[in-house]
């Protein structure tokens, strides 16, 4: 990952010169994630924009920018599950559920949803979820529940929580010698990852992932051209459609858990 693209939300300025490109009343405004999309017009370095499919429906493709990529990337460029496996994802909200859909297109015959909120289970289904275990029904660790329903673990595991109880349990559920475990969610800064050092002698691989290891340039064109060719469904994603004047509101959904993704429309 090159400099450019590392989250540094206290960087606030342009990597070129360390400089602002927004004012008001003489006053500079910090930029926002390398992008500063919550305004009509914005000025973003070269490697943050990508050329797509003149015919793609923006109000679709945006979902595309940030977290659907990051899931389905996750599983489709680092979990690389075969057709025919068994896959675990633990979070199902709208990253989890993109890790999901990249299991489905690669042809996963089990799809584990873990999540401790069971309204979230039907929705998953749409995503080719095929099981679904929450936490708070069982007395026992989540990833000896997986060992028993899978005959000793799956093939591979998604985390998309960043609760880091989940990210341990999503690297132990996986099977010993050839299972793969990827974590996607942000922990805490001070949290610290625990395993018994036998669970690596025994061939499990742990991996990290930032945006699914695309490179947003060269890949989004082609996850666009997915989407255009029906290979991946976006709409489903998208549960409501809202006015700048109302971004508030997309945040009580999202804090709420009561959406996956929110369009903004600049205009009222």
């Amino acid at each position: 990952m090159c400099d450019l693209l590392r989250i540094n939300t206290d960087r606030g300025f342009m990597l070129s010169d360390g400089k602002s490109r927004f004012s008001i009343n003489g006053n500079p405004i910090n930029h926002f994630l390398g992008t500063s999309t919550f305004s009509e017009y914005t000025v973003v370095h070269s490697g943050c924009l990508a050329k797509v499919n003149p015919l793609a429906p923006l109000d679709k493709i945006c979902v595309l920018s940030c977290g659907i990529s990051t899931g389905l990337g996750a599983t489709l460029n680092v979990a690389k599950p075969k057709k025919g496996s068994s896959v675990a994802i633990f979070g199902l909200g709208a990253v989890g559920l993109a890790a999901a859909e990249g299991a489905r297109i690669a042809g996963a015959s089990r799809i584990i949803g873990i999540d401790r909120n069971p309204s979230r289970f039907d929705e998953a289904k749409k995503f080719g979820v095929t099981e679904f275990v929450n936490p708070k029904e069982h007395n026992r660790p989540v990833q000896q529940v997986i060992a028993e329903m899978t005959n000793g673990g799956v093939d591979r595991s998604v985390e998309c929580t960043g609760n880091i109880n989940a990210m341990v349990s999503a690297f132990e559920c996986v099977h010993d010698g050839w299972g793969v475990a990827v974590l996607v969610g942000v922990p805490n800064k001070d949290a610290v990852f625990m395993t018994k050092p036998i669970n690596l002698l025994n061939e499990r691989t742990l991996k990290g992932t930032f945006f699914g290891n695309y490179k947003p340039r060269t890949d989004l064109p082609s996850i666009v051209d997915m989407y255009m060719n029906k290979k991946l469904e976006l709409d489903k994603f998208i549960t409501h459609h809202l006015s700048f004047s109302e971004i508030n509101k997309a945040f009580e959904y999202m804090v709420k858990g009561e959406g996956l993704r929110c369009i903004i429309s600049m205009e009222d």
